[in-house]
C-alpha cells in the first residue's frame, strides 16, 4: 500500500536500459568501461573540446539511474528465483533418494490435496460476482482442478520448508542493497545502530500515516538497535505535503523534528499553514523563528534533493522503506514484514 507518482519515466525494455546504462553510466553509478574511465570518457569533441559522461548527468543523469535500478532488482529477482528452485529440486531429490522412490512419486503424495464439494461450492459463493452468472455445476469441475492446484502447491511449499529446516540450509546470497546519502537528514537512534531504516515519506499520504504506527512500534522494540531516518518525498497530489515537509525542517533547526513529526502523523487532516503554525506554538517552539523559517522557504532545495535522490532509486511512492538499504516492496508493510528483514539484519551482524 502506498501513495503512487504519476507519470514517472520508465525504460521500455530491461535489456535497451542495461546497454543505454553502460553506455552513458551517470557519474553516481558504477562503471561499465572496461578501462575504468568512468564519467570522465570522452564521447565526442568540438572543436577539440570534448564532451564527458559527466556532461550527461543533468541532461538524463535521473534516468540512468531510474534505469540501472530497474535493472539490478530484476537481476536480484531473478536470481533469488532460481536460487529456490535449485534448492527446492537438491531437497527433493535427496529426499526421494533416501525414502527410494521417484521425485514425481514423492511430490505427488506430500503434495496431495483432497477438496471437498463444500470447500467448491464456498469459492463459488465468495466469487459468483466476477462468474457472469455461469451456474455452479458448470463451473464445479474447474473449481475443484483450480483448488486441489492450490493445495497442491501449498502442501509443496510446506514440506519444502520443513525440509529447509532439517537439512539447515543457509542462503548466503546477500540482498539488494542501495546506497543511501542521508547526510542532514533528521535521524532517531545511534548513529552506530546495526541496523538503519530510511523512509521516503509525505506527511499527508495516508498509506505513511498507517507505516507511521508500524515505525512507532519498531522503534520501542528495537530501541538502541534500529536507526530511524526520515527522508523527504511529497507528492503533487497532496497540496499541503511540501509545506508539511518544510515546517518539519523547521522544527528540527530547533531540535523538535520528531515531535512535529509525531503530531503531524496524528493529524494528517490538518495541515495547511496555519494549522503547521498552531502545531509549532503546541508544542513549545520558537514562533518567531519557525515562522520566518516556515515563510522563507529555505529548505525547499533540501526538499528537492530528496525527492531527486527518491526518484534515482526508483521510488514510485510513499511509503519507500529501506532497511539497511533493502528495499522494502509494498510501501506500508505490515510490522511483521519489517521484523523479518530487520531481525536478518541483526542476525547478520550477530547482535541477534
Amino acid at each position: 500500500m502506498s501513495c503512487t507518482v504519476k507519470d514517472r519515466f520508465r525504460p521500455s525494455s530491461p535489456v535497451a536500459a542495461v546497454t543505454l546504462t553502460c553506455l552513458l553510466a551517470a557519474p553516481w553509478l558504477a562503471g561499465c568501461a572496461a578501462d575504468g574511465s568512468g564519467d570522465r570518457q570522452v564521447l565526442a569533441t568540438i572543436d577539440g573540446e570534448p564532451i564527458e559522461l559527466a556532461d550527461l548527468d543533468e541532461l538524463i543523469g535521473d534516468q540512468l539511474s531510474q534505469m540501472d535500478m530497474q535493472h539490478r532488482t530484476q537481476r536480484q529477482q531473478l536470481i533469488e528465483a532460481a536460487l529456490d528452485r535449485v534448492i527446492r529440486d537438491r531437497l527433493l531429490e535427496a529426499e526421494a533418494a533416501e525414502r527410494g522412490i521417484g521425485v514425481d512419486e514423492l511430490v505427488a503424495a506430500e503434495g496431495a490435496g483432497e477438496v471437498t464439494d463444500e470447500e467448491i461450492s464456498a469459492w463459488y459463493a465468495r466469487n459468483q460476482a466476477a462468474l457472469g452468472g455461469r451456474a455452479l455445476e458448470e463451473l464445479s469441475p474447474r473449481i475443484r482442478e483450480f483448488l486441489e492446484e492450490n493445495q497442491r502447491q501449498m502442501g509443496l511449499n510446506e514440506f519444502a520448508a520443513r525440509l529447509e529446516q532439517e537439512r539447515e540450509v543457509v542462503i548466503l546470497l546477500d540482498p539488494l542493497r542501495v546506497d543511501l546519502s542521508n547526510e542532514g537528514a533528521p535521524s532517531l537512534g545511534p548513529e552506530d545502530a546495526p541496523v538503519t531504516l530510511v523512509e521516503f515519506s509525505d506527511f499527508e499520504c495516508p498509506y505513511c500515516g498507517v507505516f507511521f504506527r508500524t515505525l512507532k512500534r519498531l522503534e520501542e522494540d528495537y530501541g538502541d538497535q534500529l536507526r530511524v531516518v526520515y527522508r523527504q518525498y511529497p507528492l503533487d497530489t497532496h497540496p499541503n505535503a511540501f509545506k508539511a515537509a518544510e515546517a518539519s525542517l523547521c522544527a528540527h533547526e530547533q531540535g523538535r523534528f520528531w515531535e512535529l513529526h509525531d503530531l503531524m502523523f496524528t493529524e494528517q487532516d490538518q495541515l495547511d499553514v496555519a494549522s503547521l503554525k498552531e502545531k509549532a506554538e503546541r508544542l513549545g517552539l520558537d514562533r518567531e523563528a519557525f515562522d520566518s523559517c516556515l515563510d522563507s522557504g529555505r529548505y525547499a532545495e533540501q526538499i528537492l534533493a530528496d525527492m531527486r535522490e527518491g526518484d534515482r532509486l526508483g521510488v514510485e511512492g510513499t511509503p519507500a522503506v529501506y532497511v539497511n538499504g533493502i528495499p522494502l516492496q509494498g510501501g506500508a508493510v505490515p510490522y511483521q514484514a519489517a521484523v523479518e528483514v530487520i531481525d536478518d539484519e541483526l542476525s547478520r551482524a550477530g547482535t541477534r
